[in-house]
């Protein structure tokens, strides 16, 4: 991922001098393979390469269209190169395009429209000195970021990061106190566009804006929509069918010009992506697949453990591991990425640091990952949805399915059973009557996480942002396409890579999902249910489908385990001092009083004081 920046004077004037510099250096170590710049007028351009690509070591960003003049910086990764190349009447043969020309090129061919044609992860900007007017886009799935700030008349500004923008003088630094209050009380995914700057603002995935003297104009351009449901002869013609599009997914992200990796967590997402990418490098020539995975110490009482090392069994791996109980060396190293995060929610991140900070140390730009795959591969409300249809026993065989799968008290079925009821037979106007209900009743009487000063929560207008967060998930009724295209999507799923971006980032590494491939996505969309689970085994097809490619230990594994909370308690016990700093930034209006007082009586190892202090670590690097 390399980092990408622009400033545009709204006012006509010129850049001042060294002003697109100043914003490049917060991207270098986002981007340490070159730095450039482009100015044109009442704009500046600014990129700093990673690169990732054989075509990035050939192409210099910033670039411009001698013709026309318009001028690009991008961070993007294309899927469908030889697509473009033909449909743009372009010579492949006779040099090598970079993704950025290729986009610049769909630009001037397709204009605005060019995102149609677009398929891979990208963030861009595009000055047009025809119309004196800047075009920005973020991908579909939002893989790549662009912060911007705009004071209309004066100045519209854009970054991959924030601190690339405040870099500039004249941009408010004003910290976001409903951010910091989010933050406290768990509302992460309260949207799509805040930060935790009052003047800084995210923009969404799948949408693009444009921005000249008159005015900013920003418009969603991708939705995914439900398709016609696939129908084939068998539960195997629809696994040969999947891996055939996962397979191309995961070709499309092995292009690199150097080693890859992947993490490896034990579960059948990230083993399914190593088990076709490590076969693909293997039949290419290619060195093999550098896996990292953070490890406890005993195997036989951690599942998750075992299993890594039951994935580890495939051939053609070079594994590393990371060890919970062996994190000393690594302590100081991680501390010095945690004081440099960008948003305080990424301080829990340390089982992903590690393993990153592992791939950087081995010298890797590019680690694949499957984050998706419990969004792309989703049954949503399946057992509900029987129980509406008449279908009580294979509701019921669901059910049992799942309590096996999740290791389940045997006690709690009847529960579960009455719960998937209760949801089965409540219509879609008793649903909108009670969360009225509850919205007015939490309007009246608001209760907040145990972290938040009550007076702070009004200050910020919480209850309105808890509001809006609830009418997030709230929903009657769905068709099950349109409901499984909206989880493929979901706010938690674009926040949840925003965090693998700026985490990554710190050390030059560009995350790479095959489970958020639009043809993955797509395919998945026209499954039938029974393809997606089955007798209570979610992610049915791609079990099936990783049949001799994934050991039966990992492909029929039950529930899930997860060290990420563990790596967090290991690093503070490494550093005790942590999670006991000093309230040097942190204003107590902020802080509920019960919070503080466990922090006097020296309660430091709890999620809320750590939370705590990820905050305090966050603020003293900008008050």
């Amino acid at each position: 991922m390399s980092g990408i920046c622009g400033l545009f004077k709204l006012d006509g004037k010129t850049p001042e001098h060294g002003q697109i510099e100043t914003m490049t250096l917060p991207l270098q170590r986002r981007g340490p393979d070159g730095t450039h710049s482009f100015s044109d007028g009442p704009v500046a351009l600014g990129h700093t390469l990673l690169a990732t690509t054989p075509e990035a070591l050939h192409e210099t960003l910033p670039l411009t269209d001698p013709a026309s003049g318009c001028g690009i910086t991008a961070d993007a990764r294309l899927d469908n190169r030889d697509e473009l190349i033909t449909a743009l009447g372009l010579t492949a043969e006779t040099r090598i395009i970079g993704d950025g020309e290729l986009i610049l090129r769909a630009y001037l061919h397709w204009n605005e429209a060019c995102l149609e044609h677009l398929l891979g992860d990208f963030a861009f900007a595009i000055w047009d000195p025809r119309s004196q007017q800047f075009f920005a886009a973020r991908d579909q799935m939002g893989m790549r970021q662009l912060i911007y700030t705009y004071a209309p008349g004066k100045l519209f500004a854009f970054a991959t990061e924030p601190e690339a923008i405040l870099a500039l003088q004249g941009v408010p630094k004003q910290i976001n106190e409903a951010r910091i209050a989010d933050y406290l009380d768990d509302l992460e995914a309260a949207d799509y566009t805040s930060t935790f700057y009052e003047s800084l603002f995210r923009l969404p995935p799948a949408h693009c804006l444009s921005v000249d003297a008159n005015g900013l104009n920003i418009r969603c351009y991708w939705t995914i929509h439900p398709v016609p449901e696939l129908k084939l002869d068998s539960d195997e013609a629809y696994a040969a069918a999947f891996l055939q599009v996962f397979t191309e997914a995961v070709r499309s992200r092995l292009r690199c010009n150097g080693p890859v990796g992947s993490m490896l967590s034990g579960g059948m997402d990230s083993g399914s992506v190593v088990a076709v990418a490590s076969r693909l490098l293997k039949a290419d020539g290619r060195a093999p697949l550098q896996t990292f995975s953070a490890v406890g110490p005993d195997s036989e009482s951690c599942i998750e453990t075992r299993t890594i090392h039951q994935s580890l069994t495939m051939p053609d791996l070079e594994p590393h591991l990371i060890n919970h109980a062996e994190l000393e060396p690594w302590a100081d190293d991680l501390l010095s990425l945690l004081e440099e995060e960008s948003e305080p929610f990424d301080g829990h991140m340390t089982l992903l640091r590690a393993a990153y900070l592992s791939a950087h140390r081995a010298g890797i730009k590019v680690v694949l990952d499957g984050v998706a795959g419990d969004t792309t591969l989703s049954a949503g409300t399946l057992i509900p949805r029987l129980i509406r249809r008449g279908h009580w026993l294979q509701a019921w065989r669901e059910l049992k399915g799942l309590q096996h799968f999740w290791g389940a008290d045997h006690k709690l079925l009847p529960l579960w059973f009455l719960g998937d009821l209760r949801r089965a037979i409540t219509p879609n106007w008793l649903r909108h009557i009670r969360h009225h209900a509850q919205r007015k009743l939490y309007r009246l009487r608001p209760t907040y996480g145990p972290l938040i000063n009550t007076n702070f929560a009004r200050k910020t207008q919480l209850s309105k942002r808890h509001e809006a967060f609830q009418n997030l998930f709230h929903s009657g009724w769905q068709h099950p396409t349109v409901e499984r295209a909206k989880s493929m999507t979901h706010i938690y799923l674009t926040v949840g890579r925003e965090r693998y971006d700026r985490v990554s980032a710190a050390l030059a590494i560009e995350p790479r999902d095959p489970f958020m491939d639009l043809r993955v996505l797509n395919f998945c969309l026209s499954l039938p249910s029974s393809q997606l689970q089955h007798d209570g085994w979610p992610k049915v097809i791609l079990r099936r489908a990783m049949n001799g490619l994934l050991p039966d230990s990992v492909r029929w594994r039950c529930g899930k385990q997860h060290l990420g909370w563990t790596f967090t308690q290991k690093l503070m016990q490494a550093r005790p001092y942590l999670a006991q700093a000093e309230n040097k930034a942190l204003r107590k209006e902020l802080i509920s009083t019960i919070a503080l007082q466990k922090r006097e009586e020296g309660i430091h190892n709890s999620v809320q004081n750590i939370n705590l202090y990820y905050l305090e670590l966050w603020l003293q690097a900008r008050l």
